[in-house]
């Protein structure tokens, strides 16, 4: 097939629609910026996609609360055409607010009534953190490795977060008992900037085909983003970047 194509899903207050699709282009995608109400309106499908990055920002300002809008648009409005997508085996990625969306929209973890088991809430220290966090990777447990995003990752990884809402809560014990039971868990912070529960900065649903994550790859998808970019050693290519070739090669060979 040729160029694996990428739906980066838009609306009002999303900023980071641009970068997200300058990383998928520099994985060799082809990118399309969509505005949400050309789904609701039926002009475009997600049919047309492989994969379906929902970007960071402030989606509808997040006046309700972080991503709650165009969640319950997703859910509501868009509900059986997204499950189609996800039946069909395709991917998704949300990053940030975008992981905001996916975990109120139901989409992650993931259940089949879409009920909401985990949240993205404010952080504990009150404040918008900014700043760039090492993680934690599955890549110890390869064997045990669910999500198709992470293949290969190094065991750690340095990306850059910015948010209010970021501390990761479960609906109780046995939503954290079962993410952890169906390696669900992807990404865990080395010093939790925001309070999450069990250091979690990412999920993935049971197929691995679908991420949150609350930082931003697209923000190092080049060593020259990195903050110690000159001392830093091996190729040109950021962490974020890895992430982001991992879906775009998953899409192009099996999609």
């Amino acid at each position: 097939m040729g160029k694996a194509k990428v739906c980066v899903l838009r609306t009002a207050g999303t900023n980071c629609d641009k970068e997200t699709a300058f990383a998928f282009e520099a994985a060799g995608a082809q990118v399309e910026l969509v505005h949400v109400n050309k789904f609701i309106t039926g002009e475009k499908k997600f049919q047309e996609y492989q994969i379906l990055a929902l970007p960071g920002g402030f989606s509808y300002g997040d006046d309700i609360a972080a991503g709650k809008v165009l969640a319950n648009e997703l859910r509501c409005k868009l509900n059986e055409p997204l499950g189609k997508f996800i039946e069909e085996g395709k991917l998704i990625i949300g990053i940030c607010n975008g992981f905001q969306i996916l975990v109120k929209s139901g989409l992650l973890p993931g259940n089949q009534s879409l009920e909401q088991e985990v949240s993205l809430i404010i952080n504990d220290c009150g404040s918008f953190r900014d700043e760039w966090v090492y993680l934690k990777t599955q890549s110890a447990k390869r064997k045990a490795q669910r999500c198709v995003w992470t293949k290969e990752l190094p065991e750690m990884v340095y990306l850059p977060i910015a948010h209010g809402e970021g501390k990761f809560v479960a609906l109780d014990k046995s939503v954290l008992k079962r993410l952890k039971k169906n390696n669900q868990i992807v990404f865990k912070y080395v010093d939790n900037p925001n309070g999450s529960v069990e250091d979690i900065a990412g999920i993935c649903d049971v197929t691995g085909r679908i991420l949150g994550l609350m930082p931003h790859p697209e923000r190092h998808i080049d060593i020259r983003q990195h903050p110690r970019w000159e001392r830093a050693a091996g190729g040109r290519l950021g962490h974020g970047f890895l992430i982001i070739k991992n879906g775009v090669g998953y899409a192009k060979k099996y999609l």
